[in-house]
């Protein structure tokens, strides 16, 4: 009886041990209701590089730069140097583009009415040979070409008070006014305006 005892308390042995393998795996845990849930960050969005083109400035074909226009002899006076005597060189007055077909200046003398004259070219025409400045507006009506229209006025003398002074204003077809400006010139410089028509 004794061997029957052991062989049964054997077999309970073993099919105990088999029956607490269903036992062994881990528990899950119930998350608590009141407990925050974190949520997975979405993942950031990579922008692709985008570089953007080089853009190159292309040269204004109508841009003057005065030092050029000034280097020839031919049309225009060599500057002076001189001490406390600035008007002794010739003066650019701007270059400024117009989309109208033609255009009127008007000139005067700026300052005591002293006897100046002045030359008026056109693109290196003479278009008035002397004109005399007086305390009225004088003009003159220009039909512009397309490109560069470039106006010089010539100091022919500087009256009885140095320099030749003046005031110019330039008109649109319109009426519009596109600039006014004074000049301050010595005996055989230039005063330069250009319009350049677009």
């Amino acid at each position: 009886m004794k061997t029957i005892l052991f062989l049964i308390m054997l077999t309970g042995i073993s099919l105990q041990g088999y029956a607490q393998e269903e036992f062994n795996t881990k528990s899950i845990a119930i998350p608590n209701k009141k407990m925050d849930i974190k949520k997975a960050n979405p993942p950031e969005e990579i922008k692709p590089k985008i570089e953007l083109p080089v853009v190159e400035k292309k040269p204004d074909p109508f841009e003057i730069n005065p030092e050029e226009l000034f280097k020839n002899r031919s049309l225009y006076k060599e500057p002076k140097d001189s001490v406390g005597i600035y008007y002794r060189r010739n003066q650019y007055l701007g270059s400024f583009k117009t989309k109208t077909f033609a255009s009127t200046v008007r000139f005067r003398d700026a300052a005591f009415v002293d006897g100046d004259k002045i030359k008026i070219y056109l693109n290196d025409k003479v278009i008035e040979a002397e004109v005399r400045l007086d305390g009225t507006f004088k003009e003159f009506k220009i039909n512009l070409v397309p490109g560069i229209n470039k106006i010089d006025f010539e100091a022919l003398n500087e009256g009885f008070a140095s320099p030749n002074t003046a005031q110019f204003e330039v008109y649109d077809d319109k009426g519009t006014a596109i600039t006014s400006q004074p000049w301050n010139v010595g005996t055989g410089y230039k005063a330069t305006i250009v319009l350049v028509k677009e």
